[in-house]
């Protein structure tokens, strides 16, 4: 326990002095290894892994390395989790529930975005240290738009404070909700809930940018029906930190290191959390 918590001091320093040491490197992977290949793509740059849905290119894997490095480089000690390094040996996913420094990286958030020529993907890097997400970046660079959360501290959006506010009363709530072709039969018949009246669903795009317009306003909330950390951590800190609130099917927040009852939303405010988690379990 004395460790963790000198361990937590050093990182709230190195928070306090290198933000934007963090931010810059994130910036340079994108204009190294993203940028430069977007809408550049050759056939052979992109693989499926799992599905047509599933997918990886060379940017993924070069943004990935660069990050890789360079962030545990500027925070000695910290180790990565990140989505192309777990899909070639799951067990490293494990590092989220260790004891060292975590940063959690999707280097390409929304690469199926990415490889149809659409600017609306981004890079995800969260630093969390015993489960709890204490900093994140979401950067996207075909929008020059980059959030930056730390925990106590607020959220921006360019420099500019971030606030979700609360949804207009009256109308019904816009929900970005989950790809069917990654939910269980269970999860499909929870997602029903927001399928309903007093809610306007519509499909996801990348995970980070939906969680980005929760937190500046311009999406009432999400219903996700997985739970991988790189997808989430970020954006949920961001939601958080902008005042909003988040909640899986069984009341509770959303747990970076995994056991979550899902679905789980994301919202504007506790108010509306709690009503999606309700019309989720409700409807299960």
């Amino acid at each position: 326990m004395i460790e963790t918590q000198v361990i937590k001091e050093s990182i709230d320093d190195f928070l306090a002095r290198q933000t934007a040491d963090v931010e810059r490197v994130i910036r340079k992977a994108a204009a190294e290894e993203i940028t430069p290949r977007f809408r550049q793509l050759a056939e052979d740059d992109v693989v499926q892994k799992s599905g047509p849905h599933d997918l990886v290119t060379v940017a993924d894997r070069r943004a990935e390395e660069f990050l890789t490095r360079e962030l545990t480089a500027l925070l000695p000690g910290s180790v990565v989790v990140g989505e192309e390094a777990v899909h070639a040996d799951p067990s490293t996913y494990e590092a989220i529930s260790g004891t060292a420094p975590v940063w959690i990286v999707d280097p390409v958030d929304g690469t199926r975005q990415f490889v149809h020529g659409d600017p609306g993907f981004c890079t995800l890097v969260a630093l969390a240290l015993d489960g709890v997400v204490l900093a994140s970046w979401t950067y996207a660079p075909a929008l020059d738009e980059c959030a930056v959360a730390v925990r106590g501290k607020g959220a921006t959006l360019n420099g500019t404070p971030l606030r979700a506010g609360s949804p207009e009363p009256g109308r019904p709530l816009t929900v970005a909700t989950s790809h069917p072709d990654f939910t269980t039969e269970d999860q499909k018949r929870a997602l029903l809930g927001v399928y309903a009246e007093g809610f306007a669903p519509r499909p996801c795009g990348s995970a980070g940018l939906e969680y980005l317009a929760i937190a500046r306003g311009a999406l009432d909330a999400v219903a996700f029906s997985w739970e991988l950390a790189w997808d989430h951590a970020a954006g949920l800190l961001l939601v958080e930190e902008a005042g909003g609130a988040h909640a899986t099917r069984d009341g509770v927040p959303f747990a970076v290191t995994g056991g979550n009852a899902l679905p789980f939303t994301a919202a504007r405010d506790e108010a509306t959390a709690r009503r999606i988690a309700g019309a989720l379990a409700g409807a299960a």
